[in-house]
């Protein structure tokens, strides 16, 4: 790699660390062609990219990012993952890949500037995704104002309620 590709991967990377929200850093030293490809394209679904770059240049690169926390773990071939989108639903694509390759595996990650084991990225890929987890905040929020609308429909069936057994008494007597 000559000196003016060196620069173009330097910014690059820059760019990709700037812009992610989570990075990902995994070895995957035994993998085949097919392996990497079906990796790739489970990540592009997951709305990240998986990059291969050398490690020097991915340590340099994340000075003055988020992601800076992550230079020390940058050892052997390793892969990085950008998140663009949802960190849970990569990361589960990631555990899950894993599961089926043994030969890949997840070293460590980077979310909000904080370093991530690989016990974390386990955890954070079984919390639900985006999606769900807006629903579930709809759904507390919408409750106390059912409650409400129940409670005050209550009153005129009550009402209606306490006529109806009146009227029901006043046909037996």
């Amino acid at each position: 790699m000559n000196k003016e590709d060196k620069k173009l991967n330097l910014e690059q990377l820059k760019v990709l660390f700037a812009d992610a929200e989570a990075v990902f850093l995994t070895h995957y030293r035994g993998l085949t062609v097919k392996q990497m490809n079906e990796l790739r394209r489970s990540m592009d679904k997951a709305g990240a990219k998986y990059r291969v770059a050398k490690n020097s240049l991915s340590r340099i690169a994340t000075v003055g990012t988020d992601s800076e926390p992550l230079a020390a773990d940058m050892r052997g071939p390793a892969g990085l993952v950008f998140v663009s989108g949802d960190p849970a639903a990569v990361a589960k694509a990631l555990c899950a890949f894993a599961k089926t390759n043994d030969k890949f595996s997840i070293v460590a990650g980077v979310l909000g500037g904080k370093r991530l084991s690989t016990q974390d990225v386990e955890a954070l890929s079984k919390l639900p995704g985006r999606d769900q987890m807006l629903g579930m905040l709809v759904g507390v929020m919408q409750a106390p104002i059912r409650d409400f609308v129940g409670v005050l429909a209550a009153v005129p069936r009550s009402v209606v309620q306490v006529l109806a057994a009146i009227e029901e008494k006043k046909k037996a007597a």
